[in-house]
Parts: structure tokens; C-alpha cells; sequence
């Protein structure tokens, strides 16, 4: 069975429903003391994983409409990008007022000396590029540079769950499992990616042949 524009919608409506349900959770969980007596990182730990558990089956879309032949599923692919970014967005503002109370300097500092920051920080700038260029207005005005900026969600999809490796100091199973899954996410845009950085390998080859090795 094809899909169909009202099939679509019912989807999008799904989509909103699940992640309005999430955040009510969150905040029934807070209010009620179901994260415990401090339930700081909790939080910081829900709001990361929903943006990373969205930004992955944002990814999952193509390959399944591909081969389900399903055309119209591509619609909710910008959608789910934007939740991502919005479970970031929450999940950096929760680092930043909960853990760290908004105290710029030492906001700086840590990510300085914290290199999984410094990756996170990566993804949400990645992300908010991408939802800020998400809209067919953008799509039509930057024209073919449009799909090279919006093929940067490859390196957040795999920056993020390394990000997410590195901050914890224990229980790295979960991490790892979302590295193999964004790497087979990857694996199957190969062909795609290859030409996405080919220009840029071609680019890098005039530097490499001033400076040949011995």
C-alpha cells in the first residue's frame, strides 16, 4: 500500500503527539520526584537521548522509504530534524542553567577543558544550521549548496553518540550501541558521501602535492 498525503499527516500528528507526550513525562517526572532527590542529570541525560533518538530516525527515513518505495514518507524527515534540534536546544539549556547555574566563564572553561563539550557543542551548532535552513524558502535560495549544508547531519549523527561515550563513566554499552548504529546509518550513504567530500578531497590535493612526503 502507498502512502498517501493523509497517511502523512496522520504520521505528523503522531510525531507531535510522541514527543509532546515525552516532554509532559519529563515534567511529570521532575514534579513528582520520579528522577530522584537531584534529578540534574536526568534531565541532561533524557533531553540528550530524545534529540539523539530523533535525530537517528530522522536518518532512518530515507533508507526506508527507499525500500519500502514509499516517496511520501520523506515528508517527516524535516520534522523529526526539528525535534532533534529542540531536545538539543533543551538538553544544552539544561547543561548550562541546571549543572552550571549560567555562569558564562565557567560555561567556557569547562568546555575547554571537557572535549566531549566541545563535540556537543559541534552537533547543536550542526543542528541549528540545519533547522534554520530547513524551510523550502531556504531550499530555493541557496539552491545546490542547500543539500551541502544539510549533508553536515551526517558528521552530528556520528559526533553525537561519541559525545554521548565519552560523557559517561560508566555504563558505555548503550553509547556504543548508538555508535554502531550511526555508523551503519552512514555506511549505507556511502556512495553519497563519497561525493559530498570529494570536492573537498579534491581541494586538499593541491596542499598535499607542495608538500610531499619524504
Amino acid at each position: 500500500m502507498k502512502l498517501t498525503p493523509k497517511h502523512i499527516i496522520v504520521l505528523k500528528v503522531a510525531i507531535h503527539l510522541a514527543q509532546l507526550f515525552s516532554f509532559i513525562w519529563l515534567v511529570f517526572a521532575v514534579l513528582n520526584d520520579h528522577l530522584g532527590a537531584d534529578p540534574v542529570q536526568p534531565i541532561i541525560h533524557f533531553t540528550g537521548k530524545a534529540a539523539l533518538n530523533t535525530l537517528i530516525l530522522s536518518l532512518l527515513i530515507s533508507p526506508i522509504a527507499q525500500k519500502f518505495k514509499q516517496g511520501q514518507l520523506i515528508r517527516t524527515r524535516r520534522l523529526l530534524g526539528v525535534y532533534s534540534f529542540v531536545w538539543a536546544a533543551i538538553h544544552l539549556t539544561g547543561y548550562a542553567w541546571l549543572d552550571l547555574a549560567l555562569e558564562w566563564q565557567l560555561i567556557g572553561s569547562e568546555i575547554i577543558k571537557r572535549p566531549y563539550l566541545i563535540l556537543g557543542a559541534t552537533v547543536w551548532v550542526i543542528l541549528l544550521l540545519l533547522t534554520i535552513t530547513s524551510t523550502q524558502g531556504f531550499q530555493k535560495r541557496l539552491g545546490k549548496k542547500w543539500q551541502q549544508l544539510h549533508n553536515w547531519v551526517y558528521v552530528a549523527v556520528i559526533l553525537a553518540p561519541i559525545h554521548y561515550y565519552w560523557s559517561v563513566k560508566s555504563a558505555i554499552v548503550e553509547p556504543a550501541i548508538y555508535i554502531a548504529v550511526a555508523a551503519l546509518l552512514l555506511f549505507v550513504r556511502k556512495d553519497k558521501i563519497q561525493r559530498w567530500l570529494k570536492p573537498l578531497h579534491k581541494k586538499c590535493l593541491p596542499t598535499r602535492a607542495k608538500h610531499p612526503q619524504s
